[in-house]
């Protein structure tokens, strides 16, 4: 089950818990009770936290999935996924490994950047985020990403993801994708469980692109 806490609300351990908010989400809206009978039972989607998941992050920016996989590979191949590893080398060794200069630039300035990330685990969603984005390299979407799957936030949203924007046009017959800021206000309505309603549209938006061949 999820977990209670006044600081950090509540976090998502296992299956039980995405199906508790999905339980939620179809009583609070029949569209979400509609989404849920097309998709079926919502993936966990819970990941490691800490640095190497972020510096990850920074991979997969702008990349292909297989590219941002192959250069992965190669800096765990090197030992390159700590913070003393990166600080330890300049970034024309980070170059060598795939990385662009850009991001041979964010993943040195994350290295030094001296996150707790234990402390994470416990810091309000906010503040994550607040402690994420000032960092060189990290955006609001890669830290409320962070916080949904990483830290098991089950009240986050990243409206900013142009997948859920487009779940949501579709599963609220919208005449156009809602904008970020229009996206985080209709979130508002499926707290405290809006990371299980990210997920619910995430998969809701992958039922429909194959039924209707969406780009």
């Amino acid at each position: 089950m999820a977990e209670a806490d006044t600081d950090i609300g509540r976090v998502i351990q296992g299956d039980a818990c995405v199906a508790e908010g999905a339980a939620w989400l179809a009583r609070h809206d029949p569209r979400f009770a509609h989404a849920l009978e097309v998709t079926g039972p919502l993936p966990l989607r819970l990941r490691p936290d800490g640095f190497a998941q972020l510096l990850s992050a920074i991979c997969s920016q702008q990349v292909s999935v297989a590219s941002a996989r192959a250069i992965w590979a190669k800096l765990e191949a090197a030992g390159m996924v700590t913070p003393e590893a990166i600080l330890a080398v300049d970034e024309a060794h980070l170059r060598g490994l795939g990385l662009s200069r850009q991001k041979a630039r964010y993943a040195m300035a994350l290295a030094g950047a001296g996150i707790d990330y234990d402390a994470l685990r416990q810091t309000p969603t906010d503040a994550v985020v607040k402690e994420l984005t000032a960092v060189t390299g990290i955006g609001v979407w890669t830290a409320e990403i962070y916080a949904m799957f990483s830290l098991g936030r089950a009240d986050v949203f990243a409206p900013g993801d142009l997948a859920l924007q487009e779940g949501a046009r579709l599963l609220f017959d919208l005449p156009e994708r809602p904008r970020d800021r229009a996206l985080r206000q209709m979130a508002q309505d499926w707290r405290p469980w809006r990371s299980v309603a990210a997920r619910t549209l995430w998969a809701y938006y992958h039922v429909r692109k194959q039924r209707e061949g969406i780009a």
